[in-house]
């Protein structure tokens, strides 16, 4: 329901600035794909090596843990038959208690994971960014739709701004 109302409302806007763009001359429009131009950056491999070295680190404490609880299953279902109540309690309390912190782990590792690449990649989206509203208005565009958003855009009379914004940032 929410991405029909949202098909809508793009659609009535689409219509409306299609004919508010007949109506006036001097409409200039551009477009661009924001996905390529951040993987056409120099600096995005090294970004992605660092996340993707983040991502192996805490991979790395998830296998630790993992093979913690496997152990402690494994030793618990072989000794289970000789143990006596109190054992056993304690010993089902440790694995509930570990597979607990494992799951509380992998939602703190998500979350990590987003805040990292956050940390990372903002400061070269905003470079992005600025270099598209400088090119932006520089070049007099009224418009500048970015079609790597995922949003369809009808652009066939519009300008692709890439090799522009490419320039700005000094990319080959």
């Amino acid at each position: 329901m929410k991405s029909f109302t949202k098909a809508i409302a793009l659609f009535s806007f689409v219509v409306v600035f299609t004919a508010f763009g007949y109506s006036q001359q001097g409409l200039k429009l551009g477009y661009i794909d924001s996905n390529e131009i951040l993987s056409l950056m120099p600096e995005t491999d090294s970004l992605q090596q660092e996340l993707k070295n983040y991502a192996n680190y805490l991979d790395e404490q998830m296998n630790t843990m993992a093979m913690e609880y496997q152990t402690k299953l494994q030793k618990y279902q072989e000794n289970v038959a000789t143990m006596s109540d109190l054992i056993r309690q304690t010993k089902e309390k440790e694995i509930t208690d570990l597979q607990q912190r494992i799951q509380a782990f992998q939602a703190s590792a998500d979350q990590d994971m987003q805040d990292k690449q956050q940390d990372l990649f903002n400061p070269l989206i905003e470079r992005v960014k600025k270099a598209i509203d400088d090119v932006s208005r520089e070049n007099n565009y009224n418009y500048v739709f970015d079609v790597g958003t995922g949003a369809i855009v009808f652009y066939e009379n519009g300008d692709n701004i890439l090799p522009l914004v490419k320039t700005k940032l000094g990319i080959k």
